[in-house]
């Protein structure tokens, strides 16, 4: 049985890795691969009962990942609709490389954190193709956002979903991940931003950025209103979850609640095609739902391996063979480059006892650095640089020969540090 399960979910994991060139949708073998692993263990497993409660268990800890997901996401969706993020683009007027370079990775590393990794790259190489004409100086500034962002969402509870996965499953606390891991993760960006710093001179050959326009539906108090109330929403989860012992999922569930309500109200006495187009209903049908299918079929998928045993073996194999955290932790950072990192992330987490390792361990904290920074090694291993190589059709080749070393330079540069850190002072 166990070795059935291991050749469907090793299948499908290739399937997933190799999206493209296959044209299948990794959503779609996600969730095959999530059921058919269940399927194999329930028709050969002794305890069909037991099999089916493990199934429901695992089933409300994954709800509570998706329903989070939904939620943020849709936030983000209604800010955007309403233009929000052009207070932040808007305020940006240099024209010089290095400044412009400085700028945009500072803001990318902050908004990541803020909101998550993913929706940053977006709305950044949005900005850059508005500021860079020239389109190679654009990619590199695109190729020190994956970093960037990848590093501001490791930090943070809602930056990156590997993180968000450790926060909600109870592995960190929010305050702790932040106290552990700005700094690490601001000298993974800081290393290669430096290095790149030196070779970029002169200023970008056009600029693009015009005043924010506000057309007759959409007024600037209005935009002002959307962005700051869902901002502050996304900001006070943490907090939520801090005074009230609720699930994440929880607080972001009244984020959005409140916003939907500040939306309706400011659009009311709008007709129903224009208020339409800025209503939480029409946000909800532009979230990215595959995404979210794709989480739920990889986490189910997993959850079958812990559930069989399959991970508490190979932790204890890795444990055995190797021993030492300081080189187990980062080559499950190196292998997300490769694979996706919320499979992997999910692994570790079935694969370390709770009791063995309680919250706030050391290795949480640094498995959740290492997942989150790894990622930039290869524009494949990250959902930022996935969403960047679509945006600007950046070829896979390009960015190893010009980003990988110096993300794998900050990867390492970030890891030591973390360790020093660790061993001095906590």
């Amino acid at each position: 049985m166990n070795l059935l399960i291991i050749s469907i979910f090793t299948i499908g994991y290739f399937a997933i890795a190799f999206e493209h060139p296959l044209k299948i949708n990794k959503s779609a073998t996600a969730l095959l691969t999530g059921v058919l692993c269940w399927t194999v263990y329930i028709l050969m497993g002794t305890d069909k009962h037991l099999i089916s409660e493990q199934l429901t268990e695992h089933l409300g800890e994954l709800a509570g990942i998706l329903f989070f997901l939904l939620g943020a996401m849709t936030i983000v969706e209604l800010i955007d609709a309403h233009d929000g993020f052009d207070i932040i683009t808007s305020a940006i007027s240099t024209t010089s490389r290095r400044k412009l370079l400085w700028i945009v990775c500072f803001i990318t590393f902050v908004l990541s954190a803020l909101l998550d990794n993913l929706t940053t790259t977006i709305v950044m190489v949005s900005l850059l193709r508005k500021l860079i004409d020239d389109r190679n100086d654009r990619l590199f500034f695109i190729g020190m956002v994956v970093i960037a962002a990848n590093a501001g969402g490791a930090w943070s509870p809602i930056g990156d979903v590997t993180t968000t996965m450790l926060w909600i499953g109870g592995q960190v606390s929010a305050s702790n991940i932040i106290v552990k891991l700005i700094l690490p993760s601001i000298v993974s960006l800081l290393v290669p931003l430096s290095i790149i710093s030196v070779k970029l001179k002169g200023n970008t050959k056009k600029s693009l950025l015009e005043p924010v326009q506000t057309g007759t539906r959409l007024t600037l108090t209005e935009r002002n209103i959307i962005f700051f109330t869902g901002l502050g929403g996304l900001i006070f989860v943490p907090v939520f979850k801090t005074i009230t012992h609720l699930p994440p999922f929880m607080g972001i569930l009244l984020a959005l609640g409140i916003l939907w309500i500040v939306t309706e109200m400011i659009h009311s006495k709008k007709d129903e095609e224009e208020k339409d187009a800025l209503s939480v209903a029409h946000a909800l049908r532009k979230i990215d739902t595959p995404s979210i299918l794709f989480f739920l079929g990889i986490l189910v998928a997993i959850s079958a391996l812990q559930s069989t045993g399959l991970l508490n073996g190979l932790a204890q194999l890795m444990d055995e063979k190797i021993g030492n955290l300081n080189i187990i932790v980062p080559a499950i950072g190196l292998l997300s480059a490769i694979v996706d990192n919320v499979p992997l992330v999910a692994a570790a987490m079935g694969m370390y006892d709770l009791n063995i390792y309680p919250a706030d361990s050391y290795i949480w904290e640094f498995l959740a650095y290492c997942a989150g920074t790894g990622g930039s090694i290869l524009i494949i291993g990250s959902a930022a640089g996935v969403a960047a190589m679509g945006m600007e059709k950046i070829e896979f080749g390009w960015y190893l020969k010009k980003i990988s070393l110096l993300a794998v330079i900050g990867y390492f540069a970030g890891a030591l540090f973390y360790i020093a850190q660790e061993y001095l002072f906590f």
